[in-house]
Order: C-alpha cells, then structure tokens, then sequence
C-alpha cells in the first residue's frame, strides 16, 4: 500500500502548482507557506494531516486563530489558503473530497486604505530633495539622498508596488523614456507613463552614481543592471530597506512613521488621481490590478469627489 504523502511534500507541490499555472510570485509562495506550515502544524497535534483532516478539524483551527488573537482579515485569509489547498488535493486525486467547501469565513469590512494628503506628499518630496542638496554631506551620504528622493519620485509618479519598484532595471532611467515597462503580479507586463519631476529624478541619481564610480566598484554595484542596485542576494536594493529609509525620511519630514509606508504612498497615488478627476479604470490600468473589485477600496474618494461637485456646481444647491 503506497504511503501517503507528508504535508511538507503536498505544500511544496501546491507551492509548484501556484508558480508554474498562476505565475505567483516569491512573496505570495512566502504567504502561502506561512499559512500552511501553522495549519500542518495544528493539525499535526490533534493526531491528523492534510489527507485525513476533516472539516470539523478545519473549523477547530480556525477558533484557534481566534483564541490566539489573529484579526479578521489574517483568519480569511489562512481560510482562503485552505481552501486552495483543498481543490489542488481534490484536482490532484489525492483527496476524494474538499472538506473546505462549506466553511465559511469571518464576517469582515473592508478597511479604508491609509493615504496621505498632498500637502503631506509634497513635504517629503520637499524635504528629500533638500537633503539630495546638501552641501555638507559626504558624497555617500548624498548619493543615498539623491537614490531615496529618486525613489520617493518615481513611486508618487507611478504608484507601483514596492517591489516592482526596487527592481526597476538601469535601462528605466533612459533620458527619453516617457513611459517604462513594469513586469508585475503573475510576471504580467504593463505600461506606466512617467512625469517630468521622476525622469529628472532618475537622470540626477544616475549621473550621480556614474560619478562615484571606482576602479574597485566598476565590476559590482556600478555594473549593475538594477536602477538600485545592491550587494545583497538580490542584487537590487530591498523592500524593507526602502521602507525605513522612508520612515526616517517621514519624521524628518515632521510627520509621524507608523503612518507612512511604501503602499501607503502607492494608495497616495490612486486617490489623489480619483480625487482630481481619473477614470477607475485607468487607475486600476496604471496599478496593474487584474480585477478591478480590488480598485473599488478607492470608491470613496470618487463619491467624496462627485458630492462636491454637486454641492458646487448644481443651480440648486445651496451656497
């Protein structure tokens, strides 16, 4: 009688599945092992795996995440990993049921993103081209200004992910480019077009690091093909360093951390395009959202918008 499967072995195959069918990519893989390995885990306590769980056993692990104080949101979505699971094993043949099919989620609202105003946005810009501009400061020192005001331009410009931006290539920063290619979620294409201010930006910082080569760099980080590069594994700066670089530039800026991030700055983008007047669709177009459900969080800044222009321009409003 052939032995079943570990639940190592079947997460690594349905981590396989997601890459090679549905394009997903390293950091939705991260997510999803995340979630699977703690629900091996439980499962694995109460004398189970993933062939032989039923759906009682799927319900006890969701009331412990609710005991060890996961929020709403995190609970769907380790219920939205088992149910993916659960389809794979049912398609594969490894299970002749889904005892995922029937359970149903926590009842949750979707939260408003957190956005900056403009007058926020444009204190940063402020404050990072300031510091791109002292004289003062080492050229290292500057040539870290010069990348996060760079950064900082190009994310309020385009509104891409955070790791898209990161990996932007050289190449982006071509002096006629009006638009890069952006290869996003699912390694999908798309066009973004840029402003004037982010290719100056680009154009500034890469003459900059043109600048600061040296006979000992000239075959590492100045011969990079990254926009950013690094010395890391990736060979491109991280999410996670962008994102404290910007926290120091938040405070500096006199605005509170906790409150500015790389996807709120995204979120920045969306709205204050919807509250001047863009079309959702070309919104969720320039966000690379393949359903545009996951553009309608903004909904409420068209409705804000599309009440003031009542209230102003309608002859019967009240003035």
């Amino acid at each position: 009688m052939p032995t079943k499967p570990s639940d190592a072995k079947l997460i690594g195959l349905f981590l396989d599945m997601l890459a090679a069918e549905q394009g997903a990519g390293p950091n939705t893989l991260d997510a999803y092992r995340r979630d699977l390995t703690d629900f091996s885990e439980f499962v694995g306590r109460v004398g189970h795996n993933f062939v032989a769980a039923e759906t009682q056993t799927l319900r006890d692990y969701l009331a412990d995440l609710d005991i060890r104080g996961f929020k709403s949101t995190s609970v769907a979505r380790r219920l939205s990993a088992m149910r993916h699971l659960y389809r794979f094993l049912l398609n594969e043949r490894i299970r002749g049921d889904d005892p995922a099919a029937i359970l149903s989620g926590p009842k949750r609202g979707r939260g408003l993103p957190k956005v900056l105003s403009i007058a926020d946005v444009d204190c940063m810009l402020r404050r990072a081209k300031e510091l791109s501009e002292a004289e003062e400061a080492s050229p290292a020192k500057r040539l870290r200004a010069l990348r996060l005001y760079c950064l900082l331009e190009v994310l309020y410009a385009t509104g891409l992910r955070v790791s898209e931006l990161v990996a932007l290539p050289r190449s982006a920063a071509k002096r006629d480019a009006r638009m890069i290619v952006v290869r996003g979620k699912g390694n999908k294409e798309r066009l973004v077009p840029l402003n004037e201010a982010s290719r100056q930006a680009m154009a500034d910082y890469l003459a900059a690091t043109e600048a600061a080569k040296t006979e000992k760099k000239k075959d590492s980080l100045a011969a990079s093909k990254w926009l950013f590069p690094s010395f890391g594994e990736s060979g491109h700066l991280t999410r996670q360093h962008f994102a404290r670089d910007l926290k120091e530039l938040a405070v500096a800026s006199g605005l509170q951390a906790r409150l500015v991030s790389p996807h709120v700055l995204r979120h920045a983008f969306a709205s204050h395009l919807l509250h001047n007047g863009a079309d959702l669709r070309i919104v969720q177009t320039l966000l690379g959202h393949t359903d545009i459900s996951t553009t309608q969080i903004y909904t409420h800044v068209v409705e804000e918008r599309l009440k003031s222009l009542v209230r102003d321009l309608h002859p019967l409003a009240e003035k």
